[in-house]
């Protein structure tokens, strides 16, 4: 082993913070360890991430074993217990130069074995160590770090701390770097990306970002949002939605259920009625848009009448890319001391729910037969549209390029051009 070895779980931004590790374990001259970047999202994530752990161990034997990320912060001495891991560091040390520097020189030496330090205290995110990540074609930058909300399922805040943005004129500069090296599209990724700004001098919000970028990047030809929760959407970024052609058509909604009474359970801040009227406004603004949402099946007392509003939010929101999560309980979150359901039903709710994301995304694919599309080639033969449908094409095509392309068929999951 002449380099370090990382592996990464869980959500983009964990992810783009790898990146980060890589460059900053490179820049200390860290020659050789294994790096593993977990996830706390479920108890799940947990025994992933020590699964992982024990493999990487096996297969690099002899090679110090790093264990950090959001499962390494909030459970930092499950970690430290198991006699592969050698180093235990938090989300807020791995962003940090000199928690490399000091690694560097003898990970088995005199260096702390768990170095976490409480991630609430921490006020600033370290966006702008790289400047972004991602194919040859689109790049993702951090904008936002942390979440103030205590939704009782989840375990992030205390795994990521509060919400922190990263400056605007940060982000500008990253994002004409990456133009600058041909990136033709950029996404902007974090924990809540709709607080950003609301920790920055007079609070701007999300929108104004996003229109400051388009204005000051005028070469950018695509800019798109990665997970949004839509009650907190400012109306600047409506007008965006409404008025930016290189804002793309297509949001990922933060919804998580259509039943009232969970919702509440959940301590969301919306109402199925919310996020119903934000889908007819925002499509009424922009009537080619599509939605994605991260949708929970069996959250603690969920009836089958509950559940059957989850059914029936997909279909009022025309939701065309669900992300399905079966429900297990994190420990640490109130929900996990709520009555569950049985595990048999949550995987049966689940999977209607996937059968009827996969009818709705056939009936977008079904519907763009015909239509002319403008596809970011991401590979020689595979791109996607700005709506986000994949396209397959039968002969090569000059990667990271936008191709105008008219669609001839539906293949399976996506489109064929």
């Amino acid at each position: 082993m002449d380099a370090p070895v990382f592996s990464t779980h869980g959500c983009r931004l964990n992810a783009y913070e790898t990146e980060a590790m890589t460059e900053l374990a490179r820049a200390a001259g860290l020659e050789r360890a294994v790096v593993v970047n977990t996830c706390a999202v479920t108890a799940e994530a947990v025994r992933k991430a020590k699964k992982d752990i024990r493999r990487l161990a096996r297969e690099n034997p002899g090679a110090p074993v790093i264990v950090t990320g959001c499962a390494a912060q909030v459970e930092p001495q499950t970690f430290a217990a198991m006699p592969e891991v050698t180093r235990v560091i938090g989300n807020s040390e791995k962003m940090d130069p000199a928690t490399w520097t000091r690694l560097a020189p003898d990970l088995i030496g005199e260096t702390e074995r768990v170095l976490v330090d409480d991630i609430m205290s921490v006020r600033e995110t370290a966006g702008h160590l790289i400047d972004g990540f991602g194919t040859r074609s689109r790049a993702h930058v951090q904008i936002q770090n942390g979440c103030d909300h205590r939704c009782t399922f989840c375990i992030i805040p205390f795994g990521r701390g509060n919400s922190r943005s990263v400056p605007a004129g940060v982000v500008v500069d990253q994002i004409r770097r990456l133009v600058d090296r041909g990136y033709a599209e950029v996404v902007l990724t974090g924990v809540d990306l709709t607080s950003w700004g609301a920790d920055l001098p007079g609070a701007p919000p999300l929108g104004d970002l996003v229109r400051r970028i388009l204005r000051l990047v005028p070469d950018l030809p695509r800019l798109r949002l990665s997970s949004i929760d839509s009650i907190e959407v400012d109306p600047a970024l409506m007008e965006a939605i409404a008025t930016e052609p290189r804002l793309m058509p297509h949001l990922h909604l933060s919804l998580q259920h259509g039943d009232d009474l969970i919702l509440k359970r959940m301590k969301r801040r919306h109402l199925s009625g919310d996020a119903i009227a934000f889908c007819e406004e925002a499509r009424r603004l922009r009537p080619d848009i599509t939605f994605g949402a991260d949708i929970i099946a069996g959250f603690p007392t969920e009836t089958e009448a509950a559940f059957e509003n989850s059914l029936r939010l997909v279909e009022a929101c025309g939701l065309t890319w669900l992300h399905v999560f079966p429900y297990s309980p994190r420990p640490g979150t109130p929900a996990a001391r709520m009555p569950q359901v049985d595990a048999a039903t949550i995987r049966a709710r689940a999977a209607r729910l996937r059968s009827l994301g996969e009818e709705m995304r056939a009936r977008h694919l079904a519907a763009q037969v015909g239509l002319r599309h403008n596809v970011l080639m991401e590979s020689p033969r595979l791109g996607r549209t700005e709506q986000f449908a994949e396209v397959s094409f039968t002969t090569d095509q000059p990667e990271s390029r936008i191709i105008p392309a008219t669609i001839r068929s539906v293949d399976g999951p996506r489109l064929a051009a």
